[in-house]
């Protein structure tokens, strides 16, 4: 049986930045069409996008019952989530393989965690 896995692609800023840079650009996009082929052809892929620079992000909370808006990412850190996939393998040890083959994983951190399943109810 087989299950779903999320790898989230984290990358460092001054990497990402290079799919604008003209000159880094191809190398960049290069890789990552390279990693969507395989993954698309091997058949697993459910879904995944990749994510705008975190600058455009919002962030929303909640204090004392009001809503609170915040321009940027939650988290100030080095690496940013640049992107996703959610992918069916039949174990963890097949999604660490995809792991290890995203291009975030040589210049950033790749992170993979199970898709919480559906909670069923008896009726």
């Amino acid at each position: 049986m087989s299950k779903q896995y999320v790898i989230l692609n984290y990358e460092n800023l001054e990497v990402s930045k290079r799919r604008d840079d003209p000159k880094l650009a191809e190398a960049y996009w290069g890789a990552w069409m390279a990693y969507v082929e395989a993954i698309n052809e091997a058949g697993i892929v459910r879904g995944g996008e990749g994510l705008d620079y975190p600058s455009t992000a919002t962030t929303v909370t909640l204090k004392n019952g009001k809503q609170v808006v915040q321009d940027g990412p939650f988290a100030d850190t080095k690496e940013q989530l640049a992107g996703f996939f959610i992918i069916e393998v039949p174990n963890l040890d097949v999604a660490l393989e995809w792991a290890a083959r995203n291009p975030a994983s040589a210049n950033g951190k790749v992170e993979v965690r199970p898709v919480l399943p559906k909670p069923t109810h008896d009726s």
